[in-house]
């Protein structure tokens, strides 16, 4: 027998599991590379147990969120295609620069998108979002702008700071110090906008 009509459409995660799926991910890949970076079997400072468990654990995010919300998470689904190559290119070389190097290509990736459909007329975020937020077209544009610029200092921090810190400092700063530094970004989107927000009708 059928289910309800409209049974299958796409539904919201609860807000525990949804920062489970967002950051379930990281918190395994910093936990596993801490606990295993003495007996690193590849001498990669942990980094080699810490990849097998972050492709486990961000493939297994990507699929509950799909089980659950009945659609496929864009952002976190292109996120674990990196993931498992980068991921994987680190096992079958050992070389711990791939992994380290995936924040670097995500963000330029997610900046040249939006610039790209930005330059094309296509506002992505607006496609995203538009159903959550209202906005002035002139608030859409502001927005992925914003997102570009922020993308783009995402990937140049990563680079620096992989070139600067060891591998201990660099898992902290990946799994700690970028999330704070999005957290903090996504409140001075706040007055933006409150400014390009469009007013309800009477």
């Amino acid at each position: 027998m059928a289910g309800p009509k409209g049974s299958s459409a796409p539904r919201e995660a609860s807000p525990i599991l949804r920062l489970a799926i967002e950051f379930g991910p990281l918190v395994t890949f910093f936990v596993a590379q801490r606990q295993t970076r003495d007996v690193d079997p590849m001498d990669m400072g942990g980094l080699y147990y810490a990849t097998i468990a972050f492709m486990v654990a961000i493939s297994l995010s990507v699929v509950t969120a799909r089980l659950v919300e009945r659609r496929w998470p864009v952002v976190p689904l292109v996120t674990a295609v990196f993931v498992l190559i980068m991921g994987g290119l680190t096992l079958w070389l050992q070389d711990e620069t791939f992994i380290k190097l995936k924040p670097t290509l995500v963000n330029l990736l997610f900046a040249g998108i939006l610039l790209v459909g930005k330059l094309r007329g296509r506002l992505f975020l607006k496609v995203v979002f538009g159903e959550a937020f209202r906005l002035e077209e002139r608030g859409w544009e502001r927005l992925t702008e914003r997102f570009v610029a922020w993308f783009l200092i995402l990937a140049g921090l990563n680079e620096v700071s992989r070139a600067v810190l060891d591998t201990d400092d660099w898992t902290t700063f990946k799994t700690v110090g970028l999330p704070v530094l999005t957290f903090v970004f996504m409140l001075t989107l706040g007055p933006l906008m409150k400014q390009h927000q469009v007013s309800e009708s009477p």
